[in-house]
């Protein structure tokens, strides 16, 4: 299981990052990072609007992939697996339940009987 949780931390790290640097590289309304890189050049290797659907795409499959990361590392977080206590533990704990069982069928009145009774004064 820690093998497990330590994959997803490594999964949603990459994925952190690879948003960041995407988000970064997009072109926006004013002078962006994604401008220095050429982002906004028509002879690109997408295309004139290609760069642009594929980095929204990447960074939308990156967002969703660190959401599930995220979801995934909450309910192993919280997951707390039940102590085994083994064949001989299982007979173990019948054996007081049946012993309480037989003490809560005693009446109340009996009880309170057998106590050692009151000296007069």
């Amino acid at each position: 299981m820690a093998i497990f949780k330590t994959l997803l931390v490594i999964v949603q790290v990459l994925s952190a990052l690879g948003v960041i640097g995407l988000v970064l590289l997009q072109h926006g309304k004013g002078a962006d990072v994604g401008a220095a890189f050429g982002s906004g050049a028509s002879g690109s290797l997408f295309g004139a609007s290609g760069s642009a659907n594929f980095l929204s795409r990447t960074t939308a499959v990156l967002a969703g992939l660190f959401f599930a990361c995220t979801l995934g590392l909450t309910l192993l977080g919280n997951y707390k697996p039940q102590a085994s206590l083994g064949v001989m533990g299982a007979a173990q704990q019948s054996q007081p339940a049946s012993a309480s069982a037989a003490a809560a069928s005693v009446p109340a009145g009996a009880s309170s009987a057998s106590a050692a009774p009151a000296v007069p004064k």
